[in-house]
């Protein structure tokens, strides 16, 4: 049902993808700056868990009605924008996404909650999912779903990895950042400008 040739191009696609900078692997990587591995691995693991959504939500139609009723895709748009667009404001009032300084320890369950919520609510990865995924499903090896769920969950898998790894190897050069604070207030700025700007392009 899984051929392995199919099963390790699809990998190395996932794994371009889960490198490629966006707001999600942002957070992560801030969260293992500001507050260690753990807070970066729950942070990764959100995100992991907002990919899923939108895997299930392809597999079983909810991104395909977003898809089609042009009412619920707006609606949709403009939640997932205004979270990202308020993550922003708050990066750039804040400063501290990106931060060496003693940070205050966030619970774990609003860390991986608002990593949830970056990822589920913008709608782009469940049409991306849905644009992605059926291209290496083959109707003749079995279950279309099975394996729209199979490959999908390898998806989720692979950018809580990803992102959990870049999160903790962040961390790793704190020693490094903390005689550069010009460099931490420019990740802090350009982290809050690329929230903004993805919500601004998931509205637009």
């Amino acid at each position: 049902m899984f051929p392995l040739e199919v099963f390790i191009t699809y990998t190395l696609a996932c794994f371009l993808l889960v490198i490629s900078p966006g707001p999600d692997n942002l957070l992560a990587m801030g969260r293992g700056l500001s507050q260690g591995k753990l807070a970066a691995t729950v942070s990764g693991l959100a995100s992991g868990s907002g990919i899923l959504f939108h895997v299930m939500a392809a597999t079983f139609g909810l991104t395909l009605l977003i898809q089609t009723s042009e009412l619920a895709f707006y609606a949709v748009k403009i939640i997932g924008a205004g979270y990202l667009i308020w993550l922003g404001i708050k990066v750039l009032r804040s400063r501290q996404l990106f931060s060496l300084e003693e940070a205050k320890k966030q619970p774990l369950k609003h860390i991986f909650a608002t990593g949830f919520l970056s990822a589920a609510l913008n709608p782009k990865p469940g049409i991306f999912v849905l644009a992605f995924v059926p291209q290496f499903v083959n109707p003749s090896l079995g279950s279309v779903t099975v394996q729209m769920v199979g490959y999908g969950v390898w998806f989720a898998v692979l950018t809580a990895l990803g992102f959990s790894l870049m999160g903790i190897f962040s961390h790793q050069l704190a020693a490094w950042l903390k005689a550069k604070p010009r460099l931490i207030l420019g990740l802090n700025i350009g982290a809050g400008l690329t929230f903004v700007s993805s919500g601004l392009a998931v509205a637009s």
